[in-house]
């Protein structure tokens, strides 16, 4: 009986071993210099060899090899290519693990008025989902909620981390409206058209959005302590003072009009459209009106048959050519695990006429000023978080994007996960035949 009992436990303990997370990085304690590699800076610039000294987390020398000291350990990536770290804005990421498991499911909440609700609290650092998109470079990511007219409060965190305290990079950054839609589908199951018509509630839904606004200011404006019970409300209140970015979820001309209209009427200060797949139609409102976007998913396809079959493909180059301060962000099917596909989605822009350092401006720089976190990440400079990466070759190219070494903060992260696991043990197994 005792055997059989320490062979289960022997096999629990190696199926553990198999799947467990990796053990986040402990803090920086010598200073790192990484000499030799093509630096891209995430700005539009590229130092062809470079070195890049970093200490207790941030960046302290940055330039030619030529001009910097070495200093402390020293990494000779000669002939590699260093990038900063990733972002994917609007994700999931940590709130689903198994979508079909109701209780790994933490995307949503019930009703529809939820500014109040943090997707920073449910989100786990453990997922397994997260830890596989390190060896691809996504380092950090919007942790966003999902349904309702309001879904909530997204927060930005960094992808290597015991818990969300510790995860959290910038707490409930911004609030996420879904914008009524002007066309609906036809429900086929009651006999109806499956196709799109026109969505009769769209100036109702409207009007009630507007509702909430004007009751959450006026809320907000009484500043009365016993209004506490008021949460939906009271959450509103970043919004109108400028602390929170507004991110509006919307897609069509019309919409993307209407919503311009309705942050001018109520004065929000940061307005982010999320999606905007007709947005070149009206590009330059949006850039006389400062709105940014981050565009829809560049791997999908056309929405309506007499588009452009690369439309996807070119959209983020049609509103920058305009002066659109523009980012990619993947939400849609399979949008958590897609995640990890972030730096092929910049590489499918460039290969549709952007240049390739400003398609990767759309997964750096620029996801990093659209959430507001320029100031410490997003770019190669000095004073920011060493979060970078060294890869092989082309970090925007599936067949080179190789990591050999990632850091989050200084962190020398582990770029280990249960799918790199899985692909040794098997390619071991055919190896030998």
């Amino acid at each position: 009986m005792k055997e059989i009992m320490y062979i289960i436990l022997l096999m629990v303990f190696s199926v553990g071993k198999i799947t467990a997370q990796q053990t986040p990085a402990k803090s920086q304690s010598e200073t790192i210099t990484i000499v030799g590699a093509i630096a891209h800076i995430g700005n539009g610039e590229v130092i062809e060899n470079s070195s890049i000294v970093f200490e207790q987390g941030k960046i302290i020398a940055i330039g030619d090899r030529s001009a910097i000291s070495v200093k402390g350990k020293v990494i000779d990536a000669s002939g590699k290519h260093v990038y900063p770290g990733f972002i994917a804005p609007n994700s999931t990421l940590g709130l689903v693990e198994i979508g079909a498991v109701r209780a790994t499911d933490d995307d949503s909440e019930i009703g529809t008025f939820n500014p109040h609700i943090r997707s920073i609290i449910a989100y786990n650092a453990e997922s397994k989902i997260v830890e596989s998109m390190r060896p691809n470079g996504v380092l950090i990511a919007q942790v966003t909620p999902r349904g309702g007219r309001i879904s909530g409060t997204s927060s930005i965190v960094q992808l290597d981390a015991w818990n969300w305290e510790d995860a959290v990079l910038k707490m409930d950054d911004g609030i996420h409206i879904n914008w009524p839609s002007i066309y609906k589908r036809g429900r086929w199951w009651l006999g109806e058209d499956a196709g799109y018509k026109p969505n009769k509630e769209y100036a109702k839904q409207v009007t009630e959005l507007e509702d909430f606004i004007n009751q959450s200011y006026a809320t907000i404006q009484l500043n009365n302590p016993e209004l506490e019970g008021d949460l939906p409300y009271l959450a509103m209140k970043g919004l109108f003072n400028g602390t929170k970015t507004l991110f509006v979820h919307v897609n069509s001309e019309k919409g993307i009009v209407d919503v311009i209209n309705f942050s001018k009427k109520h004065s929000f200060r940061k307005v982010v459209l999320v999606g905007a797949y007709e947005g070149y139609k009206v590009a330059d409102q949006l850039k006389k009106n400062n709105i940014s976007v981050l565009i829809t998913r560049t791997h999908s396809n056309p929405k309506l048959e007499d588009e452009d079959y690369d439309l996807p493909y070119k959209n983020a180059k049609l509103l920058m050519d305009k002066g659109v301060l523009v980012a990619i962000q993947n939400s849609g099917q399979m949008e958590r695990a897609n995640a990890r596909n972030l730096p092929f989605q910049a590489g499918t822009v460039a290969a549709h006429g952007l240049d390739k350092e400003k398609a990767l401006q759309l997964i750096t720089g620029n996801s990093a000023k659209i959430l507001g976190i320029d100031n410490f990440t997003g770019t190669l400079e000095i004073g920011k978080d060493a979060t970078l990466f060294i890869s092989i070759g082309d970090a925007l190219d599936m067949r080179t994007n190789q990591l050999e070494k990632a850091f989050i903060q200084g962190r020398e992260i582990s770029l280990e996960s249960h799918q790199t696991k899985l692909w040794k043990r098997y390619r071991d197994k055919y190896k030998t035949k």
